[in-house]
């Protein structure tokens, strides 16, 4: 498995770089997110390594078209997906397998003062998760409403 050619994502328009890897592993049911960061925000090419999740992100950009709407993909061992979540977007995933190893490549460094976190159950976003009731970090439990984020939290569309 491929996880980076600086040469395919050069040609697809990516333009790095990345400064920092990282792996999380988790069970099935827990759900970690959905975090951005601003400032300092991260963009993040994801896959997973080993299991399965289900990946999301809602669009933060303020003036976007998609303001507030989230997309979903499943990514796998199997599949090989990545999935690439450019700044200004919140990132959330629920592990479907009974583990999953994900791998993520930041294009910044994790600035815990910068970070925060958009509520997982937001009614306002309506995000269709697969689980009832996931395992959820106490952090992840204490997200923010949408309508809550202060505006200079989030971003601008260009």
């Amino acid at each position: 498995m491929e996880t980076w050619n600086l040469r395919k994502y050069e040609q697809a328009g990516f333009r790095g770089p990345f400064v920092q890897d990282n792996i999380s592993v988790s069970k099935r049911g827990a759900l970690r997110g959905l975090h951005f960061q601003n400032p300092n925000p991260q963009g993040k090419l994801v896959t997973v390594l080993q299991g399965e999740v289900l990946d999301v992100v809602v669009d933060l950009r303020r003036g976007s078209p998609d303001f507030g709407k989230w997309e979903a993909v499943k990514l796998s061992s199997d599949n090989k997906l990545q999935f690439y979540i450019p700044p200004g977007f919140a990132h959330g995933f629920l592990v479907l397998s009974e583990t999953a190893m994900f791998y993520y490549k930041c294009t910044e460094f994790y600035s815990p003062k910068d970070e925060m976190t958009l509520r997982w159950n937001d009614p306002a976003i309506g995000i269709d998760w697969p689980a009832g009731d996931p395992i959820v970090s106490d952090k992840d439990a204490k997200g923010l409403l949408l309508k809550d984020i202060p505006p200079d939290r989030l971003f601008s569309f260009k």
